[in-house]
């Protein structure tokens, strides 16, 4: 790789990304950059050369990295980005703070953000996937954020600029989340706390948390997520599309449909990226021909395949 700046924070080269993620695939990066500060990250992308790709990772929740590793430089913030404060309705959290510790901070002073509270990762990936549950979205909630361009500068984005649904968004190619304002509604922290609860046991009812997985798999074809309610219609889940074509318990080397809720991917144990990816194909190729449904990936999938051998 070209000769990159040498920043105050960590840069380590050929560094393998499979410890880093829920999933525990994966091959190297070129370079993993955790900048010690804003200004070092500022003054980072500001003299790395244009030609050199760059690929934001939070925590790893939703990601796979394929077995031959990714051809960037990956950015990984941790101390420094993962703040959270509160001033009234706004709460301001640090693009590296954990969804379900924003979530606990405002309940314990009076603020509704609990929908983020059963959401595996960090807000800059959230904001990036506009993450929602119990039918509330990042994008009902979110003020604007702060990000690093890729040429270094500091930019703040209203949340409308950044075009958010049903998971996706429009960011800047290159750009790095830094922090993230939400307006959160009043409520009496006892109710926010049993609420919070009940969401916990129910989702610790119905998916595989002890499992190695990135969450869900494919996006719902309903084009929503589930609302929690009495009402919740699932016929347009992915869950129930992907059991429908006796997929539950799927399973290709390391790889499974996890049998407790099979829009879920699990890493038995020995999955190479390849497994995990190929068995996710296979799903979307048989819920196709089953039901003429496309499924789309909600993982986001990374990186160059590895040799043949390697799965």
């Amino acid at each position: 790789m070209t000769q990159l700046p040498q920043p105050r924070g960590r840069l380590t080269a050929d560094k393998p990304l499979a410890d880093l993620t829920w999933l525990r695939v994966g091959g190297p990066a070129d370079r993993l950059f955790q900048p010690a500060d804003l200004d070092d990250l500022r003054a980072f992308l500001r003299e790395l050369p244009a030609g050199i790709e760059v690929f934001p990772m939070g925590v790893g929740s939703n990601l796979i990295v394929r077995d031959g590793g990714l051809r960037a430089v990956v950015i990984r913030l941790g101390r420094g980005f993962n703040g959270i404060g509160i001033d009234g309705a706004r709460v301001t959290a640090g693009a590296a703070a954990l969804d379900a510790h924003v979530a606990r901070k405002a309940a314990d002073v009076g603020r509704d953000l609990t929908f983020l509270r059963t959401i595996p990762g960090a807000i800059g990936g959230a904001v990036a996937m506009n993450a929602g549950c119990y039918g509330t979205y990042v994008a009902d909630r979110l003020v604007e954020i702060r990000a690093i361009t890729r040429t270094g500068d500091l930019v703040t984005i209203p949340a409308a600029d950044l075009h958010l649904s049903y998971r996706s968004s429009r960011l800047p190619e290159g750009a790095v989340i830094v922090e993230a304002v939400f307006n959160a509604p009043a409520g009496d922290p006892d109710t926010l706390d049993a609420r919070m609860a009940e969401q916990l046991a129910k989702r610790d009812a119905t998916q595989p948390t002890n499992d190695r997985t990135a969450g869900s798999t494919f996006r719902n074809p309903a084009g929503f997520s589930s609302t929690g309610a009495p009402d919740d219609v699932h016929d347009l889940k992915a869950w129930k599309v992907i059991d429908e074509a006796g997929l539950r318990g799927a399973r290709r080397g390391g790889a499974q449909m996890s049998p407790k809720h099979p829009n879920f991917l699990v890493n038995t144990g020995d999955a190479s990226a390849a497994d995990l990816e190929g068995l996710g194909e296979e799903v979307r190729k048989k819920v196709f021909l089953h039901s003429g449904i496309e499924l789309e990936w909600e993982i986001k999938r990374i990186g160059e395949p590895g040799a043949p051998d390697e799965g």
